[in-house]
This record gives structure tokens, C-alpha cells and sequence, in this order.
């Protein structure tokens, strides 16, 4: 490699990387005023979304409402750019309702990037970043492929699939980041050869096919609610567009024609190294692991207003060209089905988070960041709060404070964050619902409620907003206090079936008043308060009982999560651990015992031992 005299003064903060969490990171360093620079390969690539075109999903929704509470910007780009919005699960308890939306994904991408070519405090650097610089186990910069230096007091790491990628499809093989574009080769193998832990994870997309192709009278559009919310909280007046999607499905014939080419799938001729995601397999494993089903879904999902390139979720695939083609065929709507692009399998380098503290710096290397893909997980929503997390960390880290860090009882960050650092992350990680213990207490509709004072810490979100987090919670209790202790008469419209004049919170708790008369409740009794306040009032008193028991659990577990361990603690002199558990330990080196416990092979009676040894 050759250097050249850089032409940059110092940065603050360095972020590297232009997906979701490079996006999210630099916006946030550049709002709380550091100098910051934004290095990515090609600026008319930030923020791509390169497998599908949506926002939110069960739990990610949840991050998305969490991530713009704080300041970020993914919940105001997808709700301007957004073409179809709707609330999963409404048919369940309001503990699992998740906000989704299908993005225009070229309008997304020019949203975001518009955004950070307009941002105060923030440098964009078309670039590949080659080589870190480090000064006594600290980072000091970082070397593009040109030769340029750019130096920088912290640096975070976003680079997702682009780590010595390489895509597959069939037995044909590319060395990329995503479809046409380059991988970034160089960081990984100079960060192994600093002692760092480097595995392979894989990833996949499916199949592009033109919308003149489709027979959509042989499928079941889908679309979206008819009064649909906005992710955002800034955002006022929502009145989106509901472009549908289509549902079909796979069936025999389809299966059949997988199975007898999957000696030629690279998933299983061994040419994949890396582990992918269970959850969100690829078809043909699928076929595999689910060979009892008969079929499965297959979603037809437009990339923009007007696409003529449409998406097919469901059908991740790494089967050669002819294959995909031959199979897709076979599916009701798609008999004529062209291609645009062929579905693919990405196989990419990530560093187990083990090796982070729950800031998201490294712990080995000062001011060195990682956030996203390249910390084992999967997803947009993941990524971005990620990647403002560590961007918020940075800049505390600079300013000599302590970083922010939310517990599994505050966030779904904080839930995130705690599992990529206390578990084992051997393949793509993915946010679900499932995931948080305390569910019921984290729900989509209350991240305003929860996360306020933490936003106000942070200094990202405008003054302006966290007065109105602020007074929607003195709402929420004043009528959650008229309700417990006014009765409701009987002859209102919403009290019509009670037996006698209740109490507001018994007609709750009976069912007899319910979400529907909220409505007319607002107009009569509570004309002043935001809608959302009585919302909240009445949800905490549906759920009261559920909501108490989960909160008197938080309060146990504070005692373990509140124990520290010293960052340097000799796990060999506490001589009673069981083998695996120092292992792990040693391994993951927890900070609070909470932590500890949490970790897959650390026993309860290691956790008690430790207790009474650091007692």
C-alpha cells in the first residue's frame, strides 16, 4: 500500500460503512456537534436496501419506534416514503402489535441521503477503508485504499456484508459486498492478526422478476390498514399511500424441482462455510427442514411506487440460475415469470460480539466501535439502532461521560445489545418479541413513555418533542387516576351492558368498555389530551396485573443486574466454578452478574458463588 500526506484535519469520530447503521451513526455523532466523517464506498449506495424493500415486523417495528424516541431517522424516512403501512399481530395482546411498512426503496435511500449531505458537522468521504491505525490499543484513524489517511479520535466499524463478502449462486462465485458492488478486503485480516475473533456468517436474497411478468389474478392482494400509523412521533399529518402486495404459494411441483438440484446448491456441497439465519432460511432449506408442509408462502412485494421490479419474500434461494427460474415457474401467477436478478446466497466475515462491552466499543482496542452486520445480526432495524448507539457512545466516551446503556426492562435496544454481548451469536441474529421477557412493559406504543429521560440525556431529540413525551405521561396518569376513582355512569354509551354504575377501570378490566369507544371518550371527557395518553391510560389499566407482576420481577433482578464484576477479575482464583462456566466467563467477561447469568453454560450455582465471592 502506498500513503499520501492526508488532506483531513482530525475527526472526532470516524463511521465507516453506508448501510443502515453507518446512516444512523453518522447522523447521530454529527447532531451532538462532533466533527464527523462518513466513509462509504459510493454515496449513491448509502442506505440501499438490498434485500427487502420494507421497514419494521414484529420486534423490529418495535426498535424503529425506540430508535426515533431517541433522535434517529429511520422512522421519519420510511414514514415519508412509505407505500404501505400495517399493524401485525392485532388479532393478539397489544405486547406483540408491530408496526411494518413497504418502503419505496429508491425515494428511502434519496431520503437518507439527502439527510446526511445536509447535516451540519458532517464530512462524506467516497472511499474504501483499508487498514485502522492504532497507538497504544487505541484507534487513531484509518487508511482508505487511495493511499488518503483519516485521522480520528474514535471509529465505528458498519460495514455489514461487505467484509470479505462473497456471493454465491450455484457454483458461481463473486467477490462482493451486494449485487454489483465491490467487497472491502484488508480491515478483517489486519483485526484478526490484532487477536480478534473473525467467523463467517450467510445471508441470502431472492429472485427480482418484472411486474409485466406476473399474473396477479391468481393471487391474493394484501394491503395495508385503512387508518394506518406513522412509525415517527414528529410525524403530524399521515395520510400514505396503500399500494398492495400479493400473496401466492409454492407446491409440490416447486419442491420436487429444488430437491433435485440441491447436489448443486452450495448449501450443501460445502462451497457455504458460514452459518445462515434460522428464521429466515433460504427455499431450499426450507424444502429440508420443513419437508412435511406441502407449500409456502411467497409474498410478491413492489421496490418502489410504480416498480416494474417486484420482490419475491420467501424465496431466498443460492440454487444455480436455471433452477430458480425452472421452479419459480411453477408458482400460481409467476408461469411467465421474467427475471431481473437472480436470487443469491452472501457469505461475509463478523466478529462475535463477545468481544464488545454493552457500549458497543471493542474491548480491547479504545475508541474502536462495531454496530451491525458485522456484529452478527440481521436486519435494517437491528443495524440502525446499532449503529446509533455506538455513535452515542463515541461521543459520551469523548466527552468524558459514561455511555448509555438500557437494561431488558427499559428497551428492546437494550434486549438486543445484552444478547449479542451475553450469548453466543454462531448464526445471523434477528429480533423477535419472544426474545423479551418483560414484553408487556416494552410495547411498541409506549417507547415516548419509556425512553424520554434517557432522549433527553442523549440531546439528540428536539426540546420540542421531549416536552410533549413529557406531558403525554402527566396525561396518561391523571386519567388513569379519573378512572380508578370515577364511576361511570350507566346510561353512557360506553357503560350501556354494566349491570350498575362501575368505576372506569372495572368496565375496562370487565371488557365492557373497550378500544373502540376510546374515540368518543376523547371527544367528551379528555377534548385537552393528546389521544395517544388515553391510549396508554387505558392499556397499563387492561394490563394492570400483568404489567405489576413484570415490574415486581424487574425489581429482583435489578439486585443481580446492579452487582458489579471488575473488569479484570480472575475468574482461576474462585476455585468452585464449574469448568464450563469460568470457560464462559473468562470468555465473555460479563460486567454485572445479571450478565453472568445470562450467558448459555454459566449454572445459577456459579452465579451464587460468584455473589458470595465478590460479597
Amino acid at each position: 500500500m502506498f500513503h499520501v500526506k492526508h488532506p483531513f484535519e482530525e475527526f472526532d469520530v470516524i463511521v465507516v460503512g453506508g448501510g443502515h447503521a453507518g446512516v444512523e451513526a453518522a447522523l447521530a455523532a454529527a447532531r451532538l456537534r462532533k466533527k464527523t466523517a462518513f466513509v462509504t464506498l459510493s454515496l449513491k449506495s448509502v442506505a440501499r436496501m438490498s434485500c427487502n424493500p420494507s421497514i419494521g415486523g414484529l420486534a423490529k417495528g418495535h426498535l424503529v419506534r425506540e430508535l426515533d424516541a431517541l433522535g434517529g431517522e429511520m422512522g421519519r424516512a420510511i414514514d415519508r416514503t412509505g407505500i404501505q403501512f400495517k399493524m401485525l399481530n392485532r388479532s393478539k395482546g397489544r405486547a406483540v402489535w408491530s408496526p411494518r411498512a413497504q418502503a419505496d426503496k429508491r425515494r428511502y435511500a434519496e431520503y437518507m441521503q439527502q439527510t446526511l449531505l445536509h447535516a451540519a458537522n458532517l464530512h462524506i468521504i467516497e472511499g474504501e477503508g483499508t487498514r485502522l491505525i492504532f497507538s497504544q490499543a487505541s484507534v487513531r484513524g484509518i487508511y482508505l485504499k487511495d493511499g488518503r489517511l483519516v485521522p480520528g479520535k474514535t471509529v465505528i466499524l458498519t460495514n455489514g456484508t461487505f467484509l470479505n463478502g462473497l456471493i454465491h449462486i450455484g457454483p458461481v462465485q463473486i467477490s462482493a459486498g451486494r449485487y454489483g458492488e465491490r467487497p472491502s478486503v484488508g480491515l478483517s485480516d489486519q483485526l484478526k492478526a490484532e487477536g480478534f475473533v473473525v467467523k463467517r456468517l450467510k445471508t441470502g436474497t431472492p429472485s427480482r422478476v418484472t411486474y409485466r411478468s406476473i399474473d396477479f389474478s391468481r393471487m391474493s392482494p394484501q394491503y395495508g390498514d385503512p387508518n394506518p400509523e406513522p412509525f415517527s412521533y414528529t410525524t403530524i399529518s399521515f395520510h400514505p399511500k396503500d399500494i398492495p402486495c400479493y400473496l401466492t404459494y409454492t407446491h409440490e411441483q416447486t419442491h420436487e424441482i429444488m430437491r433435485s438440484a440441491l447436489h448443486r446448491s452450495p448449501l450443501y456441497t460445502g462451497d457455504i462455510q458460514g452459518t445462515g439465519p434460522r428464521y429466515c432460511p433460504s427455499i431450499e432449506d426450507k424444502i429440508v427442514r420443513f419437508h412435511e408442509k406441502p407449500s409456502h408462502p411467497l409474498f410478491l412485494e413492489p421496490e418502489w411506487e410504480g416498480s416494474e421490479q417486484w420482490y419475491i419474500n420467501g424465496f431466498s434461494s443460492s440454487l444455480p440460475i436455471d433452477i430458480q427460474f425452472k421452479a419459480l415457474r411453477t408458482v400460481p401467477g409467476l408461469e411467465k415469470a421474467e427475471f431481473i436478478k437472480p436470487g443469491y446466497a452472501i457469505e461475509y466475515d463478523y466478529f462475535p460480539s463477545y468481544q464488545l462491552r454493552h457500549s458497543l466499543e471493542t474491548k480491547d482496542i479504545s475508541g474502536l466501535y462495531f454496530a451491525g452486520q458485522i456484529n452478527g445480526t440481521s436486519g435494517y432495524e437491528e443495524a440502525a439502532v446499532q449503529g446509533f448507539m455506538a455513535a452515542v457512545n463515541a461521543c459520551r466516551a469523548l466527552d468524558g461521560q459514561d455511555p448509555i446503556i438500557f437494561s431488558r426492562s427499559e428497551a428492546y435496544i437494550g434486549v438486543l445489545i445484552d444478547d449479542l454481548i451475553t450469548k453466543e451469536t454462531d448464526e445471523p441474529y434477528r429480533m423477535f418479541t419472544s426474545l423479551a421477557e418483560y414484553r408487556l412493559i416494552l410495547r411498541a406504543d409506549n417507547a415516548d413513555h419509556r425512553l424520554y429521560r434517557a432522549s433527553d440525556k442523549i440531546g439528540i431529540q428536539s426540546q420540542q418533542m421531549i416536552r410533549r413525551f413529557k406531558n403525554s405521561v402527566q396525561e396518561r396518569d391523571y386519567i388513569k387516576h379519573f378512572f380508578k376513582t370515577t364511576s361511570c355512569p350507566k346510561g353512557t354509551p360506553w357503560g350501556l351492558s354494566a349491570l350498575r354504575s362501575e368505576r372506569y377501570d372495572q368496565l375496562i378490566k370487565k371488557h365492557i368498555l373497550r378500544q373502540e369507544h376510546l374515540p368518543d371518550i376523547h371527544r367528551k371527557l379528555f377534548p385537552e389530551v393528546q389521544s395517544h395518553s388515553l391510549d396508554q391510560a387505558f392499556i397499563e389499566i387492561l394490563y394492570e396485573g400483568y404489567i405489576h407482576r413484570q415490574e415486581q420481577m424487574v425489581k429482583k433482578m435489578s439486585l443481580l443486574e446492579e452487582k458489579q464484576i471488575p473488569e479484570h477479575f480472575n475468574y482461576d482464583t474462585v476455585k468452585s466454578l464449574s469448568n464450563e462456566g469460568r470457560e464462559k466467563l473468562k470468555r465473555y467477561r460479563p460486567e454485572t452478574l445479571g450478565q453472568a447469568g445470562r450467558i448459555r453454560g454459566v449454572s445459577p450455582s456459579d452465579i451464587q458463588i460468584l455473589l458470595i465471592y465478590l460479597t
